[in-house]
């Protein structure tokens, strides 16, 4: 077995990426710090890494992506998608001090519809084939539950330690808080349920009709439907215990697992709220692959080292030699150039040229 190789990975999501339109966003290293300091709550990590420039100005060592993006998109300008492959630099749950964290991604801010959301989201599927056949993308979407919580009157305070809850799917930590905050039976009872609920869209979209309360459920259900449906796989899974800062999500959520992995490696969703926060009326939806978290995995070795040894002698042209070689390359061979057969490596086949 061999390490997992996330270089050519990022490439291969880059290509991806760029094949269905969406154009790559480069961004410096150091940025202003007054942007993550006043956005501090949508970070995965509150800690940031600052320094004071040359100029007097306090910097930070970037901590994110998006925020990046949507402070430099313009608003007003169309459907905006572009793809990113940087580093970031944060603590992690699993680490002591800061990480440096591989992630490539794409955002899509503007004037959102059900293509725009069908294709992020068919992408993050893609995304994860590109890992491994046995992935599962969990989806989710915060108007469904925030709606029941608000048609049962709950306030947007006590919404979020209820959530943190069903994140955890700790139902009895989730009835017991509902009582204490005065939550009626009955809304107990279907978060209680929608904590517990997983399974395949078309299996579950039936029992989730039968929940809906008012005009808000109804909307996010039919939504939530009509993206499954834009983004048809079976590796799709409805999971509302997949929850979000409602400060800044408000739609559509997902996050992706692989086997041998504990936390996701690829999480995204609708952020709308961010950009309201910021004066801006379009809307926001994207994800990012940790690719990080995949040096975890191993990959079976190959059989072969490459597909084809191409010997040759004093007496073969150079141009020759490299001639064929290329022209094996391009009918799809790996091929390697040698005078003699090099010790410890296998191939498939083995030639010699001239």
């Amino acid at each position: 077995m061999e390490p997992f190789n996330t270089e050519q990975l990022a490439r291969q999501l880059r290509e991806l990426y760029r094949r269905c339109g969406y154009t790559q966003y480069k961004m410096s290293k150091f940025e202003p710090y007054d942007l993550y300091v006043r956005n501090k709550s949508f970070l995965v990590s509150g800690d940031i890494l600052t320094f004071t420039d040359a100029d007097g100005r306090l910097m930070a060592l970037k901590p994110d992506v998006t925020l990046s993006i949507v402070k430099n998109a313009r608003e007003g300008a169309g459907l905006q998608k572009v793809y990113y492959s940087e580093n970031v630099y944060r603590t992690s749950p699993m680490s002591q001090g800061f990480r440096e964290i591989m992630q490539t991604g794409l955002e899509c801010v503007g004037d959102l519809d059900l293509v725009a959301m069908g294709e992020v989201l068919l992408l993050a599927t893609r995304s994860l084939e590109l890992i491994s056949r046995d992935y599962l993308l969990d989806v989710s979407h915060l108007g469904f539950v925030s709606g029941l919580l608000d048609s049962a009157g709950v306030p947007r305070e006590h919404q979020v330690p209820l959530l943190e809850r069903m994140g955890e799917k700790n139902v009895p930590a989730l009835r017991a808080l509902c009582r204490d905050l005065g939550a009626d039976g009955e809304t107990a009872d279907a978060l209680c349920r929608l904590a517990t609920l997983y399974g395949p869209p078309d299996e579950l979209l039936p029992p989730l009709r039968e929940m809906i309360r008012g005009a808000r459920m109804s909307a996010a259900l039919e939504e939530l439907e009509h993206v499954c449906a834009l983004a048809p796989s079976n590796r799709l899974r409805l999971d509302f215990s997949i929850v979000n800062n409602m400060d800044y999500y408000n739609g559509l959520i997902f996050r992706g697992y692989l086997p041998g992995l504990p936390s996701g490696v690829l999480s995204g969703g609708r952020y709308d709220n961010l950009l309201h926060q910021m004066g801006r009326e379009d809307g926001a939806i994207g994800f990012a692959v940790y690719l990080n978290l995949l040096e975890r995995l191993e990959t079976a070795q190959p059989e072969f080292d490459a597909d084809l040894l191409l010997l040759y002698d004093d007496q073969t042209p150079a141009p020759a030699v490299l001639r064929e070689a290329e022209r094996c390359r391009l009918a799809g061979q790996t091929v390697r150039v040698e005078r003699r057969a090099p010790e410890g490596l296998t191939f498939r086949t083995v030639r010699k040229v001239g």
